[in-house]
């Protein structure tokens, strides 16, 4: 190989590691901060006619990134895989990754799909008794998350050194 495709492919892998970390940091940090700032915050101080459709307004800006950086983190993590030559050429704590992060995107997948819409819908309807259950739905799917991204992450950067 020579210096110049060396050098390209360094970069692009670079690239694609930097994209992958922040796609990271947008998804398992948004859910973090979610999970334990925003919600107890508005749980405390808003009743459920104002909370729900407040936090119905904070998906509906938040999903859409977590489409983007699940997107990224497919593209990103495939690309480097096989830029390292394929499946069978990664180590262990990789394929733990992979797997963790397909149970993620699953989630997030039904998560957007199911108790999202119904939360919306139930808004819209003004009945709050439904849209508080879906809401129930989403924060313990969300939680579920932020724990299989914690670990991902840390499997993820300190595999390697096991």
């Amino acid at each position: 190989m020579s210096f110049l495709q060396t050098f390209t492919t360094n970069y692009a892998i670079a690239i694609a590691i930097t994209l992958h970390v922040l796609s990271t940091v947008v998804w398992v940090g948004g859910m973090f901060f979610a999970h334990t700032a925003l919600r107890p915050a508005a749980t405390h101080l808003l009743e459920p006619p104002l909370r729900l459709p407040l936090m119905s307004q904070i998906f509906s800006r938040f999903f859409p990134a977590v489409w983007v950086a699940i997107i990224l983190l497919w593209v990103t993590g495939l690309w480097v895989i096989f830029s390292y030559g394929g499946m069978s050429n990664i180590k262990m704590h990789i394929h733990i990754m992979l797997g963790l992060a397909t149970l993620m995107t699953v989630l997030f997948i039904y998560i957007f799909f199911v108790p999202y819409p119904g939360i919306k819908q139930a808004i819209a309807q003004k009945n709050f008794k439904q849209a508080g259950k879906n809401l129930v739905s989403i924060r313990q799917l969300i939680y579920t998350n932020l724990w299989l991204g914690i670990i991902t992450i840390i499997v993820g950067t300190a595999g390697r050194y096991m």
